[in-house]
C-alpha cells in the first residue's frame, strides 16, 4: 500500500489504518481495543430474526467482533474485497487451493513454495483426484506453456522463503487467467505494506499471519484476501471445512498489526545492514536477499515491491557437517527454530532436497536462513562474525 498524505481522511496512510481500523471504542464501552470475544451460541430475539438470518453474527464459528477487526484491517491493506482469518498460514493455503479445484483438476505450484503447502498438494490433493505439478519460480510468462485445460489454480510465493526467487506476478496472472485459472500469491515475506499482489493481477492473497502480523511468536494465524469474484468460493470452502480462529488468537493478531509498520521498517533496515555486511565476508559465497543489487531478481523486486522483509539466506563455502554445527551450536543471540517474524533473531540451516523438484538446488556450500530480529545490529553482526570464524576453523 502506498502511503497517502496525512490528514486525508478519504485515503488514510498505512500507519493510520493499522492504528485505527477495526476498533470501535463506542461499541465497546470506550475500551480502546476490541476485546476477546469467546462464544459459540449467539442469541436471536424473535422467530422473524432467526428466520431472516440477517444479524451481524449468527454463530460463533462464522466469526465475532474480534476476528472481524483483524479481517477489516487486512482487507484494507491488501486492497481486497474481503478477508478471512483462519487458524494458520497452512490453513490459508489449503482453503485457497481447495476453493479453486474439484476432482480431476490440476494445479501449478512454484518450486520454491512453502514446504507444508507442497506436502498438502502432493498428499491430500492427490488423494482427492487433483494433480499437483511444479514450475520454475522464474518462469514468468512461460507459465502459459504449462497450462492445461483442467488447470484451475496457480500458487506463487514471492519471494520463496528459502531461496528467495522473486516471481513475475503480472506475467503469471496473465497466463493463469488466459488458461481459466486463478492465481494465489503467498505474500507473507513483504506483507501488504511492501507488496500488493491483488493490484498486480492475483485473485487470492494468503498470509502466514503467524509471522509478521502477529510479530511476537506467540500465536498462529492465517489470512485469505480475495477479489470479489473469488470470495464466494473461498467463504464456502472455509465454512464447509469448519475453519475458525478463536477470539484469543485474533486478539493477538490485532495487537501485532498495530505495530506492523514500525516493526517492518526496523526489520527491513536491520536485515539489509546484516545482508550487506555478509556480502563482504570472505567465506560467504552468496547472500540471497532480493533488495541487494547482486540478487538476480533485483530489477523485478524494484518494479513490484516498495520494501523488503526480515528474512534472507546466506550461502557459505562448502564445508562438512562439523562446520555447520560449529556455526549454529554456539550462537549467542541467534537461535534455531522454525517460523520467523518475531522480535528474536533466528538462524536455520537449510537442506534443499524433496522440496525442489523442477529446479534442483545444485549450488555447492551450506545454506543458512536468517530472520533478523530487533536486537542491536552490532550485537547480531558480532554473533555472526564469531559463527563464521568457527565455521572456517572446523573445515
Amino acid at each position: 500500500m502506498t502511503d497517502k498524505k496525512s490528514g486525508n481522511t478519504a485515503q488514510p496512510s498505512v500507519q493510520t489504518v493499522l492504528t485505527h481500523q477495526g476498533r470501535e471504542p463506542d461499541d465497546q464501552f470506550g475500551f480502546v481495543n476490541t476485546p476477546v470475544y469467546r462464544g459459540s451460541t449467539i442469541l436471536f430475539k424473535t422467530l422473524d430474526d432467526i428466520e431472516a438470518q440477517q444479524q451481524r453474527f449468527l454463530y460463533g464459528r462464522a466469526g465475532n467482533p474480534t476476528t472481524e477487526s483483524v479481517e477489516s484491517i487486512v482487507t484494507t491493506l491488501e486492497g481486497a474485497h474481503r478477508t478471512r482469518l483462519v487458524p494458520s498460514g497452512l490453513a490459508a493455503i489449503t482453503i485457497a487451493l481447495l476453493s479453486c479445484v474439484k476432482a480431476g483438476d490440476d494445479v501449478l505450484i512454484s518450486d520454491s513454495a512453502y514446504e507444508p503447502g507442497r506436502v498438502f498438494s502432493d498428499g491430500f490433493l492427490t488423494r482427492m483426484g487433483v494433480t499437483a505439478r511444479y514450475y520454475d519460480p522464474r518462469i514468468g510468462a512461460g507459465l502459459a506453456g504449462l497450462m492445461q485445460p483442467n488447470t484451475r489454480a496457480v500458487l506463487a510465493e514471492s519471494p520463496g522463503s528459502l531461496t528467495f526467487e522473486v516471481q513475475d506476478i503480472p506475467a503469471l496472472a496473465k497466463a493463469a487467467h488466459a488458461g481459466g485459472a486463478r492465481l494465489i500469491v503467498d505474500n507473507s515475506w513483504a506483507s501488504p505494506l511492501y507488496h500488493q499482489p491483488l493490484a498486480l493481477g492475483a485473485d487470492l492473497v494468503v498470509h502466514a499471519g503467524t509471522k509478521m502480523f502477529v510479530g511476537h511468536s506467540d500465536a498462529f494465524a492465517g489470512t485469505i484476501s480475495t477479489t470479489e469474484a473469488a470470495w464466494p468460493d473461498v467463504e464456502r470452502t472455509r465454512r464447509e471445512l469448519g475453519f475458525f480462529t478463536s477470539g484469543d488468537d485474533a486478539f493477538l493478531v490485532a495487537r501485532g498489526l498495530r505495530t506492523l509498520a514500525i516493526r517492518m521498517k526496523e526489520h527491513q533496515e536491520r536485515a539489509l545492514d546484516i545482508a550487506r555486511w555478509l556480502e563482504s565476508q570472505s567465506d560467504v559465497v552468496q547472500v540471497l536477499h532480493p533488495a541487494l543489487p547482486s540478487h538476480p531478481d533485483h530489477a523485478l523486486w524494484k518494479r513490484d515491491f516498495t520494501g523488503s522483509g526480515s528474512l534472507f539466506s546466506v550461502l557459505l563455502a562448502p564445508a562438512p557437517r562439523a562446520s555447520v554445527a560449529a556455526f549454529v551450536d554456539e550462537l549467542k543471540l541467534f537461535t534455531m527454530g522454525y517460523s520467523w517474524g518475531g522480535f528474536e533473531s533466528l538462524c536455520l540451516p537449510v537442506k534443499l532436497g524433496k522440496n525442489r523438484t523442477v529446479r534442483p538446488w545444485t549450488v555447492e556450500g551450506n545454506l543458512f536462513r536468517l530472520h533478523i530480529g530487533l536486537e542491536g545490529v552490532e550485537d547480531l553482526r558480532a554473533d555472526l562474525a564469531a559463527a563464521i570464524e568457527r565455521y572456517t576453523r572446523a573445515r
